[in-house]
C-alpha cells in the first residue's frame, strides 16, 4: 500500500485535580490543610524511527491519547503524572494542522523528537491556599484540561536528487545500476508505487537519489496518484529528468519533457524552478535511420535554448552513466545547501493555551461595529489562515466554542452587522 499521508487526532493528558483535606491525627484537634497537588498530564511526543518508511500504521488507528494525571491525595501526597504517548514516524514526516494546513513541525534534519502537545498541569491542593486570615481553605485548583488536535501527517522523502519522468522510461533501472537500491522493475505503467531511495558513492562524494514514481498528465490536479508523487519532489535540490529518447512506446521525448515540466509548474512554481539535468535514456535502442538525430533535437530544444544540460545514457548497458553522475555531483556542489526543511508556521501548545487568556466584547457606538479584542483573539488570528475556507471555518468554530458568538447575540447583534477584530472586519450572519 502506498501510504504517505494520514490524518489522526491526538490528545494530551488532563492534569489531575488538587485535593482538599485536613490533618486528622490523635491529639491534633484542628489540623491544617494537607491536600496534595494533582499530577501532570502526559505529553504527545513525535519521534523519528529510522526503520519506518511509510505512514501505514496510522491508517489503522486514528486516535491517540496520553494518560491523565492522577488527582492529589491527603497527607500532601501528590498525584502520579500521566504517561506520555510516543508516536514513531519516518524521517521526513511533515506534520500540519488539519484545519489550517499550517506546518507544525518537520521531522527532518536535527529534529528527531518533538513534543507536539503538552499535558495539562496538575492543580494545586488546598495546602497552597492557607493564609493568616484563611487557615482552613476548602477549595483546591482543578487540573488543566487536556489539549486535542487533528493533524495531517505527510511523508516527503529526503533526497538530494529526484528522478522524474513518465512511467516506464527507465528510472528504476537507472537507480538500481548506480545505487544500492533494489527497486522492483517490470514493463508496465506505474511500476513504482513507493519512492525508492539510493545512495551514490562517487569519489567520496556521496548523494541520495529518489526515484519518484512515474508522473502522468493531470498529476498536478491529483489525477492518478499525482499529488502523492509530486510532494516527494519538494525537498530535492536537483531534478534529473529521465526521458525515453528512443520513443519505444511511440511517445515524443521532447513533448514528454515539456509535459512533465508543465505538471511541475502547475503543482508548485518553486518546484519547477529547481535546477534540472536531462538524461536521454535508451540510446541503445536508437538505430541509424530510425531517428538517430533525436539526441541533437533534444539538445537543441533544451540545452541550447534553455541551458538545461542533456546527457545521452543507457541504463541497461551503462553507456554515459559515469558522465551523468559526475555532472550531477558537480551541480550539487554548485547549488550547495541541504535538502529543504519546512519552517514551523503553527505551534499548537501556544495556540491552544490562548483559551486561558482574557478577551473583551463590546459595541462601538461611533463606528457602529461590534468589537472583539484581547490576547486570546489576537493570538488565534496570528495562527489562522482566514483566506482559506478550512481556516475560516476553524476560526468560526473557535469563536463558537469560546462562547463569543453567544455574547455577541446577548449584546443585540443582528444579521449583517459588522464585527471588528484587529484590522479584520466581518459581516455577522447566524
Amino acid at each position: 500500500m502506498f501510504a504517505d499521508r494520514a490524518k489522526i487526532v491526538i490528545r494530551s493528558g488532563k492534569g489531575g485535580d488538587g485535593h482538599v483535606s485536613f490533618r486528622r491525627e490523635k491529639y491534633v484537634t484542628n489540623g491544617g490543610p494537607d491536600g496534595g497537588d494533582g499530577g501532570r498530564g502526559g505529553d504527545v511526543i513525535l519521534k523519528v524511527d529510522e526503520g519506518l518508511g511509510t505512514l501505514v500504521d496510522f491508517r489503522n488507528v486514528r486516535k491517540y491519547k496520553a494518560g491523565n494525571g492522577e488527582d492529589g491525595r491527603k497527607k500532601n501526597c501528590r498525584g502520579k503524572d500521566g504517561e506520555d504517548i510516543i508516536l514513531k514516524v519516518p524521517e521526513g514526516t511533515v506534520v500540519r494542522d488539519a484545519n489550517t494546513g499550517k506546518v507544525i513541525i518537520d521531522m527532518s534534519g536535527d529534529t528527531r523528537e518533538y513534543t507536539i502537545l503538552s499535558g495539562g498541569r496538575g492543580g494545586k491542593g488546598n495546602q497552597h491556599y492557607a493564609t493568616s486570615t484563611m487557615q482552613a481553605p476548602k477549595y483546591a485548583q482543578p487540573g488543566q484540561e487536556a489539549k486535542e488536535l487533528e493533524v495531517l501527517l505527510e511523508l516527503k522523502v529526503i533526497a538530494d536528487v529526484g528522478l522524474v519522468g513518465f512511467p516506464n522510461v527507465g528510472k528504476s533501472t537507472f537507480l538500481s545500476r548506480v545505487t544500492n537500491a533494489k527497486p522492483k522493475i517490470a514493463n508496465y505503467h506505474f511500476t513504482t508505487l513507493n519512492p525508492n531511495l539510493g545512495v551514490v558513492d562517487l569519489d567520496d562524494k556521496g548523494f541520495v537519489i529518489a526515484d519518484i514514481p512515474g508522473l502522468i498528465e493531470g498529476a498536478a490536479e491529483g489525477i492518478g496518484l499525482g499529488h502523492e508523487f509530486l510532494r516527494h519532489i519538494e525537498r530535492t535540490r536537483l531534478l534529473v529528468h529521465i526521458v525515453d529518447a528512443a520513443g519505444t512506446e511511440g511517445r515524443d521525448p521532447i513533448e514528454d519533457i515539456k509535459a512533465i515540466n508543465h505538471e511541475l509548474e502547475k503543482y508548485d512554481a518553486d518546484v519547477a524552478k529547481k535546477p534540472q539535468i536531462i538524461a536521454a535514456n535508451k540510446i541503445d535502442a536508437i538505430y541509424e535511420g530510425d531517428g538517430s538525430d533525436i539526441i541533437k533535437k533534444i539538445k537543441d530544444e533544451f540545452e541550447v535554448k534553455l541551458g538545461i544540460p542533456v546527457y545521452p545514457i543507457s541504463a541497461v548497458s551503462g553507456q554515459g552513466i559515469k558522465e551523468l553522475l559526475y555532472a550531477i555531483s558537480e551541480t550539487l556542489e554548485t547549488i550547495g545547501g541541504k535538502p529543504s526543511v519546512f519552517e514551523q508556521e503553527f505551534d499548537p501548545n501556544e495556540a491552544l493555551a490562548a483559551s486561558d487568556e482574557p478577551y473583551t466584547i463590546y459595541y462601538d457606538d461611533e463606528e457602529d461595529e461590534y468589537v472583539i479584542e484581547g490576547p486570546r483573539i489576537e493570538r488565534m488570528l496570528g495562527y489562522t489562515n482566514l483566506d482559506s475556507e478550512k481556516g475560516f471555518a476553524f476560526f468560526q468554530n473557535f469563536l463558537k466554542d469560546q462562547g463569543m458568538l453567544e455574547q455577541l447575540e446577548n449584546l443585540g447583534i443582528k444579521d449583517g452587522d459588522t464585527v471588528r477584530m484587529y484590522g479584520h472586519s466581518f459581516d455577522y450572519y447566524k
